[in-house]
């Protein structure tokens, strides 16, 4: 068992809302600086990043995971990570089918840029990213799953796009593991109020917008080994992996 420092919910310059600097080369650099070990590109409703992110991860020693940050129907955000690209792609492109066909309008959202692997503009995402899919958070577990991923609803204690905030409640069948919140110093009335998170794993991630707002080195996540594949694991066993 090792532990490795991580941020595992991270935006790149395809989020509408990502700054324009939050290129992937950029974001591994600054990781690296950070001395961060695990690091996820969680982009809104999207993976299209992660192919250049993984090859900048890998140039700086990084344990890359690709991901994205999906919007469920009601407007749940949830963070779903993949121990390889192709499962993430293959998601992307499932998610893609799901969402809204809303015409991006740049100056008013901002660019949602895709980068080659040689940190280079190779695109654009013409239709907005940040609109709710038609998937719902009941199942999403199991969808995400069967690409070989893993779940889990992200900042909790936030009081918009939430799951609490937006439901209400966390619902007694569900079956996520790990779960993230912002700010540490709410878990305790977190669990007081929500006796299902007794069960899970807690992450604290950066939900990074801006290059400046990547994680210092404070949070690690115990592996059984160094890779995308022991870290998702370890998520999706939450508390039963310890």
């Amino acid at each position: 068992m090792t532990e490795l420092f991580y941020d595992l919910h991270v935006h790149s310059c395809l989020s509408p809302c990502g700054d324009e600097n939050m290129t992937p080369a950029n974001i591994a650099g600054m990781a690296a600086l950070k001395g961060l070990e695990l690091v996820a590109l969680t982009d809104h409703n999207s993976c299209r990043n992660c192919p250049a992110f993984l090859a900048a991860a890998r140039a700086q020693g990084i344990v890359g995971i690709p991901g994205m940050e999906l919007t469920t129907s009601e407007e749940v955000h949830a963070v779903c990570l993949f121990p390889k690209l192709e499962q993430a792609m293959d998601f992307d492109r499932f998610v893609y089918e799901q969402l809204l066909k809303v015409k991006n309008r740049p100056e008013i959202f901002g660019k949602q840029q895709i980068y080659d692997e040689n940190d280079s503009v190779c695109g654009e995402e013409p239709c907005l990213l940040i609109h709710a899919s038609r998937l719902s958070f009941e199942g999403l577990w199991e969808q995400v799953s069967s690409f070989g991923g893993v779940m889990f609803p992200a900042h909790i204690d936030k009081n918009s796009n939430s799951l609490i905030a937006n439901l209400g409640f966390i619902p007694p069948d569900s079956s996520f593991q790990t779960a993230e919140i912002k700010d540490m110093k709410k878990l305790r009335d977190l669990k007081r109020e929500n006796p299902y998170l007794e069960r899970c794993r807690i992450i604290c991630n950066s939900d990074a917008h801006y290059l400046e707002h990547i994680s210092e080195r404070l949070w690690s996540l115990p592996v059984e080994e160094r890779s995308p594949e022991a870290a998702v694991d370890a998520l999706r066993r939450g508390l039963a992996g310890l």
